[in-house]
């Protein structure tokens, strides 16, 4: 204390003010490293288990492997080489306009195999109606037919993993273009061939489109 005596009197205050915030400081800090130390819940805490966290949700979600999509098939070729298809529709598909043929096709995962199976629907050139429908499974390097309905007008689809085929209804004089109804066949793949799963008859409404509109009484 003698050092800060001679200095005079108001630097002893002055120090000693300076001393008194120090330890202040001193002790704060002590109290801050303790609360850590013990296990707080300051944001280090809460830093670490967040990240763990995340981790074990990244860890659980499972990675979802695309499906094999095969190339475009020779859709037409697929069916003229097709002994199950009949004569009639392999007579029926022919080029519309220069080499384009009246074919939809489409790709999707219903029987549970490696590759995709591919969805043909043949048509008509002129109405577009609906004359077969196949499916062909891929088996061993070759594509193999494993359904088909020749009843037209009919047209198959993929929805949700299984089979929907549609058949249109005619009453005695409907025009192609205007049928009565359709009957909607779901088919699921069991044991190694598609089974009718159930089906739904929908009736069109008739809407008065060619009856003459009377002239107002003058």
């Amino acid at each position: 204390m003698r050092g800060l005596t001679g200095e005079g009197s108001a630097r002893p205050r002055a120090s000693i003010q300076a001393v008194s915030t120090a330890l202040a400081v001193l002790a704060a800090l002590g109290l801050f490293a303790s609360a850590c130390g013990a296990g707080g819940t300051g944001a280090r805490d809460e830093g670490p288990a967040h990240s763990d966290s995340v981790a074990g949700a990244a860890a659980a979600t499972p990675s979802a492997e695309p499906s094999k999509t095969p190339d475009a098939v020779d859709a037409v070729r697929l069916v003229k080489d097709d002994p199950k298809v009949s004569p009639e529709v392999k007579r029926e598909l022919k080029p519309c306009v220069a080499d384009e043929y009246p074919v939809d096709v489409s790709y999707g995962n219903m029987t549970g195999g490696s590759a995709d199976d591919v969805v043909v629907n043949v048509l008509t050139c002129g109405d577009a109606v609906g004359v077969g429908s196949y499916v062909y499974r891929e088996q061993d390097g070759s594509y193999q037919n494993v359904f088909k309905a020749e009843e037209p007008p009919v047209y198959a689809e993929i929805d949700r993993g299984d089979l929907v085929v549609t058949k249109q209804v005619y009453d005695k004089g409907d025009p192609v273009s205007s049928p009565s109804g359709e009957n909607v066949i779901t088919y699921r793949w069991t044991s190694g061939r598609f089974d009718e799963e159930y089906r739904t008859h929908n009736d069109y409404g008739k809407v008065v489109g060619d009856t003459p509109t009377p002239e107002p009484a003058s």
